[in-house]
């Protein structure tokens, strides 16, 4: 594991970016100054959990009996039933653990297929998308026909008004109340026995009241006064309301549980990343056996374009390993005998005989999927907002409509129940959620399409509020502030050389096309861009980790160290490195050519900053946020980009693991941090900052661990998201207090608090237009959000 360097940064903030201590286990945990961590913490044996409540814990998806939310999977959860292997050449062999088959070597492999979590994560998704799908078939008929009246050609007609029409409301929203709806009030229930009130109780009051009431009048209309009838002489009925209610409630399920769905892709993508097997060297010879059964100390054998299966040290070999996945940088690490490897790093060419020195759940993959994991689980303050507000909302409508009906009942004129009834319903309705739960969904669901306009997708509604107070951005290098791709940047001529530029170019190519070095495709995509021909090459030789040869235009040149020059005879090759010094002193790589046993030229590959990546970092200063650069290449590199962008705070040399404990040391008490990369490295820092955000241009993992993504990978996106945050977070407000002063200003209303003085009772019929009201002004201002301006 590399040690990160000291920290680059001002005395005045150095003490939250010291170099943490490496720790044996990484965990997200360790955080103490997050109350919520507590809560958040899995049950060792249970499947599933709430991380809201603990001590919640089933076997089997669903919500918790006390706050509704959807019950999260415990990654720690294992099946108790042993999985039974077998050998797919000799069915005969058979054992409960993976192994080797004692008859011809395969490896075993199980007789079923393993236990998933998939079906069971699935099935609450399938159920509320076939509740909702068929809620809407069954509730537009009934919308139609209620909403007949506000349309002045079909307020009169037969098909809007008679009895026809309210018996298919009826026959039609039953359905979709009673079975579509069915869980939330099972949820409803769940929240009374266990004193904890919750969204889903003032849903299935408003729906439960608007049902009934209009249940009552279509069976006994008689039991209603003649004042609360319509111009038809009628009893308003509200299936509509609560069947509307309900479609809206379902498609909020499916949304969320769509999105819960694809978090768990990440962790698949990254155990997708290990090999299932590893070729083990035995006295007898190679055997393929499962990774599973591969222990410390064994030894393995990993051949050119396979990946590597453990943690481990070479001892016999050399190659260019693909260390991409953990550092982010695209130069091959050259590897040789002492040489620490790590599982799922690609082998590129040479073979390698590695000695396993950590397996299983003690690797660095396994570790990078732990934290992963674990910081995906964290739940945002804004998901529990409304249900704080119904913890004392609920009690005051219950409260409210009881009240309603004992005065009414006591003091009000004949037929007093009925006008009990009748008010204290109309509490209930104008009361319902509906604006409520449309307040948070709409403004997400408008401000994201925005933000997709834009190039800034978020996958997750709780980045909002945190790019909102966003404060500390913390960034990878390669990729993020760079293009992550090693380019040409400079090529220096000898002193003493006749070439041209081209021609120089030209002779580099023509060697690096047969060479497998890693920087060759640097020269070559150099040469493209220049429409450059390339000549054929006889007498290719390459001398591995140092350098190619042979005959371009009948003239011997060579390509590679500068060593490799001169142990093939090339003397003059002092002023030349003299030349590349400066350059390899900031961190870039110089490729030396010699053309007819003379030194000819110096080609300088590096990775070159975004042309972007400037005006970006001068944008977020503007905004106040505090940038952080870390990255896992060398220190030299770091410091020369650091330098360059005016960088003040950055670590070179960084694991996985220690990115992760950097963004941790960071959180701080009003330190909102956010993680901006794009490689499979920066995974559990992506998911342990309070917002990740990853370039559209990296790896899919980096993209489905960030709840943000910039899709065309330009640090700009940042302040358009920060930008957008802001406004969908002032807008959500406004939505939420459209919401909560109707019920302010209509529930005493609806009590019937004006009738002692003016008269005026506010009918269930008014009631509902009220609600319906709130629900479209909440709507009417989140779609200003399309037209916002960033």
């Amino acid at each position: 594991m590399k040690t990160p360097s000291h920290s680059h940064e001002p005395q005045a903030t150095a003490s939250c970016c010291h170099a943490p201590p490496k720790p044996a286990k990484p965990s997200c945990c360790q955080h103490d100054h997050h109350a919520h961590d507590e809560a958040v913490k899995p049950p060792s044996t249970a499947k599933y959990f709430c991380p809201m409540c603990p001590g919640v814990e089933s076997d089997k998806p669903g919500a918790c009996p006390k706050c509704g939310m959807a019950l999260e999977r415990n990654p720690a959860w294992k099946p108790a039933a042993k999985t039974i292997y077998t050998c797919p050449m000799h069915p005969e062999v058979q054992q409960d653990h993976p192994g080797t088959c004692p008859k011809c070597g395969m490896a075993l492999e199980p007789m079923t297929a393993t236990e998933t979590d998939d079906a069971d994560d699935d099935a609450e998704l399938r159920d509320m998308t076939r509740r909702f799908k068929w809620s809407a078939l069954l509730t537009l008929p009934v919308f139609v026909t209620a909403m007949a009246h506000i349309v002045p050609a079909w307020s009169h007609s037969e098909w809007a008004n008679g009895m026809a029409t309210r018996w298919m409301q009826f026959v039609l929203a039953t359905p979709v109340v009673l079975w579509a709806g069915w869980p939330f009030f099972v949820r409803a229930w769940q929240s009374l026995l266990h004193r904890s009130m919750n969204m889903f109780t003032l849903i299935a009051l408003g729906v439960g009241a608007a049902y009934a009431f209009s249940v009552a009048a279509m069976l006994a209309p008689g039991w209603f006064p003649k004042s609360l009838g319509d111009m038809h002489g009628q009893v308003p009925l509200y299936f509509e309301a609560a069947a509307v209610i309900i479609v809206l409630v379902l498609l909020g399920q499916v949304l969320e549980l769509r999105a819960r769905a694809r978090t768990g892709s990440a962790i698949q993508e990254l155990l997708g990343l290990q090999p299932k097997t590893a070729r083990l060297v035995t006295p007898e010879g190679d055997v393929d056996v499962a990774l599973d059964a591969v222990q410390v100390g064994q030894r393995l054998r990993v051949r050119p374009g396979e990946k590597i299966p453990v943690d481990g040290v070479v001892i016999e070999g050399s190659s260019h390993v693909d260390e991409s996945m953990l550092t982010g940088e695209p130069d091959p690490v050259e590897k040789s005998a002492g040489a620490q490897v790590t599982g799922g790093t690609l082998n590129q060419h040479g073979s390698l005989m590695v000695q396993a020195e950590r397996v299983g759940a003690d690797t660095m993959l396994a570790q990078i999927v732990q934290l992963v994991g674990q910081a995906q689980r964290s739940r945002a303050p804004i998901q529990a907002l409304a249900d704080k507000v119904a913890a004392w909302f609920v009690p005051a409508v219950l409260v409210a409509a009881a009240v309603t009906f004992g005065l009414w009942l006591w003091l009000g004129p004949e037929p007093s129940l009925a006008y009990a009834i009748a008010n204290a319903v109309a509490v209930l309705i104008i009361a319902c959620p509906c604006a409520l739960g449309l307040a948070t969904p709409m403004s997400v669901m408008v401000g994201i399409g925005r933000g997709a306009k834009m190039g800034v997708l978020i996958r997750q509604a709780e980045a909002i509020e945190k790019l909102a107070a966003l404060n500390t951005l913390a960034v990878d290098k390669t990729g993020t502030l760079t293009l992550g791709k090693p380019e040409v940047t400079e090529i220096i001529l000898s002193p003493t050389s006749q070439l041209s530029i081209d021609d120089a170019l030209r002779f580099a190519a023509a060697l690096e096309r047969h060479s497998e070095h890693p920087l060759a495709y640097a020269v070559i995509q150099a040469t493209e861009k220049k429409k450059i021909a390339l000549p054929d090459v006889p007498d290719f030789q390459a001398t591995p980790a140092a350098g190619v040869s042979g005959k371009v235009d009948g003239k011997p040149v060579m390509v590679g160290k500068a060593d490799f020059l001169r142990e093939q005879g090339i003397e003059n090759l002092a002023a030349l490195e003299a030349l590349a010094s400066p350059h390899q002193s900031e961190g870039k790589s110089a490729i030396f050519l010699a053309v007819d046993r003379q030194a000819a030229a110096v080609i300088v590959v590096s990775d070159p900053i975004k042309p972007t990546t400037p005006e970006a970092l001068a944008q977020l200063r503007a905004l106040g946020i505090s940038v952080v650069m870390l990255t896992g290449d060398n220190e030299r590199t770091a410091k020369r980009i650091a330098s360059t962008l005016g960088i003040e705070r950055f670590h070179a040399g960084v694991t996985p693991q220690e990115k992760h404990t950097f963004i941790t040391q960071m959180k701080k008490p009003g330190v909102v941090v956010g993680m901006a990369g794009d490689g499979i490295n920066d995974a559990p820092a992506l998911a342990e900052a309070d917002v990740g955000i990853a370039m559209g241009t990296g790896t899919d993992i980096a993209m489905e661990t960030a709840p943000v993504t910039l899709v065309r990978g330009d640090l700009r996106g940042i302040v358009h998201a920060i930008q957008l945050g802001c406004a969908m977070m002032r807008n959500i407000r406004q939505n939420l207090l459209f919401a909560f002063l109707y019920n302010a200003l209509g529930i005493p209303i609806a009590a019937g608090i004006l009738y002692p003085w003016l008269g005026v009772l506010l009918s269930p019929m008014i009631a509902g237009a009220a609600m319906s009201l709130s629900s479209v002004s909440v709507i009417a201002n989140a779609l200003r959000l399309r037209s916002l301006k960033l």
